[in-house]
């Protein structure tokens, strides 16, 4: 079982050009790929690919990404983990979308996740074979929203991610 931390909260607010201008940062490019980038940190050891939403549902103080990430450390793989455009209503499902295939998210105020290891494969696999991803809730104010996100790229930007960390 991953830690909360490794499974939640990995990326607050950040993007992937600010992933790519961050030298200060310890964060090792490894590759962009289409709208997805493949990253690593050394400590603790993670990486993942990460994109940006090519729709939001809307503006909020943090920036939306989802996330695909390998922690070594831990044992984890392929752990998806969504920041969402806005803060949902808490009492609202969190719903991903890839094609045909719909998925229950966990939630927390304005991020989501796998509820374990095996949705976390079967959204991956969903990941690599789609075109788009949409993930959808309510707002706190009680209106719909959607975060869509172009597939292109994320395939290869997962494996990029996945061979980093074996490499190490």
């Amino acid at each position: 079982m991953t830690s909360k931390a490794g499974r939640h909260g990995i990326f607050a607010g950040v993007s992937l050009a600010l992933f790519v201008a961050s030298p200060a940062w310890s964060r090792e490019t490894i590759g962009i790929f289409a709208s997805w980038g493949a990253f690593s940190d050394p400590a603790p050891l993670r990486c993942y690919a990460i994109a940006q939403p090519v729709q939001s549902g809307g503006s909020s103080r943090w920036r939306p990404f989802a996330s695909v990430a390998d922690w070594p450390g831990q044992g984890a793989r392929n752990q998806l983990h969504l920041r969402l455009s806005r803060a949902r209503d808490p009492r609202a499902r969190v719903t991903l979308s890839i094609g045909e295939r719909r998925f229950e998210l966990v939630a927390g105020d304005a991020d989501a996740w796998a509820p374990d290891a095996r949705a976390d494969a079967a959204i991956v696999a969903a990941i690599r074979s789609g075109r788009s991803m949409s993930v959808e809730t309510l707002a706190k104010s009680g209106g719909p929203f959607a975060d869509v996100y172009a597939l292109g790229g994320a395939a290869t930007a997962i494996d990029a991610a996945a061979l980093a960390c074996v490499r190490r």
